[in-house]
């Protein structure tokens, strides 16, 4: 489970976060609503470890993980633009992290290969990113978050570039996905309709605090 206790954070001398706390279970996704600028993106970040709370803590199994470097927490950050390496093929890209934690380069493209295998993307693994759809480029993204095993995966408003009908597909398939691996998620979203087809629980980020949604 995570778990965020009393997160503090203030942006050009103001509160912009006010005594968050949040859990949440392994295999749910809760979906954080809110305007621009209210706060939502900089939580993930403090969730990441990308950034710092001025007060507050996080946890992870029960453990403290306040000042745990983002490397050490086994957490995945999905953002928006997809941040895939244009440098490398897609089976490069899903082999990224892998090779980051040590594992030898032929090992790590061979798993990568069978996660593509998995988002039926196997065809492409030595196509560069950027000649694919916008739907092929986030399961890329996607594939290469999970192939790391994350316990938390957390994501930036992740559909918001795609078409309609994509959202909604991939909106299913992302659901479908953090619940069988058993991890918990957060979604950053402006959309209420992405929020519940994807979220057990909202809350919508107002004044620095955290309000339920449904």
């Amino acid at each position: 489970m995570l778990e965020l206790r009393d997160i503090a954070k203030q942006w050009d001398h103001r509160p912009l976060l006010d005594s968050v706390n949040l859990k949440v279970n392994s295999g749910e996704t809760v979906a954080l609503l809110g305007a621009s600028g209210s706060g939502k993106s900089t939580l993930l970040k403090i969730v990441a470890g990308l950034e710092t709370a001025e007060r507050g803590s996080v946890w992870y199994g029960g453990q403290d993980i306040t000042h745990q470097p983002p490397e050490q927490r086994r957490f995945a950050l999905m953002f928006q633009d997809f941040a895939l390496f244009p440098h490398l093929n897609v089976q490069d890209n899903v082999a990224f992290g892998l090779r980051e934690q040590g594992l030898g380069k032929a090992a790590a493209r061979e798993q990568a290969r069978d996660m593509l295998a998995r988002f039926g993307l196997v065809n492409h693994a030595t196509a560069r990113v950027w000649t694919l759809s916008g739907g092929e480029q986030q399961r890329v993204a996607l594939a290469r978050a999970l192939i790391t095993r994350p316990r938390v995966l957390l994501l930036d408003e992740p559909f918001s570039a795609l078409d309609a009908s994509l959202r909604d597909q991939l909106r299913a398939e992302f659901r479908d996905r953090i619940q069988a691996a058993g991890m918990s998620a957060i979604l950053v979203t402006h959309d209420e309709q992405e929020a519940r087809a994807m979220a057990q629980h909202a809350w919508g980020v107002q004044g620095g605090r955290l309000v339920a949604a449904w």
